[in-house]
């Protein structure tokens, strides 16, 4: 009743093709006959990969032909499995990522940093992570046009970059 993620541990040869072992095939197509997802990790791999610096890490993924880490992977399927996602707040002294549950609207997700911006809310700036990317900064972002004022029925999305306005009294 509860969903479930399969974790194979495969050897390092493996990893970057895991649908040619014939044990994780097996795995998978399981996990698949039960509507659940399996992943394919080699355990010796993240051990190597968790002793080095971050700039090794980095050459070492990209050397294996892997996208990323199965940690990183993991934590993936997770947020997927759980209909979790992610938004983000960002300000001059610090930025943050805040989970929320996929299909939640503006207030709620305001509420995840604080009852108070849930309670007095009033509108949501926001604009995409992968505007932000392509733009280059918030600025270029508004001169675009993709930044937004959104109310209370809004469903945010995974990657959004929020502003909360809110009033308590």
């Amino acid at each position: 009743m509860k969903p479930v993620i399969y974790i194979a541990n495969v050897s390092e040869d493996d990893v970057v093709a895991p649908e040619n072992n014939k044990y994780f095939t097996s795995v998978k197509n399981f996990a698949v006959g039960e509507g659940n997802d399996a992943i394919a990790i080699s355990i010796k791999m993240e051990e190597e990969i968790s002793r080095l610096e971050d700039n090794e890490k980095k050459e070492f993924i990209k050397d294996l032909g892997i996208e990323a880490p199965g940690l990183n992977r993991l934590i993936n399927i997770t947020y997927k499995t759980l209909g979790l996602r992610t938004f983000f707040t960002a300000g001059e002294m610090e930025s943050r990522a805040w989970t929320f549950t996929d299909g939640s609207l503006a207030p709620a997700c305001a509420g995840v940093i604080h009852t108070d911006f849930e309670k007095g809310f009033i509108r949501a700036e926001v604009y995409s992570y992968n505007d932000l990317v392509k733009y280059g900064s918030e600025a270029a972002v508004k001169e675009n046009g993709k930044w937004r004022l959104e109310g209370k029925e809004y469903r945010f999305q995974d990657g959004d970059i929020a502003h909360f306005r809110f009033n308590v009294r």
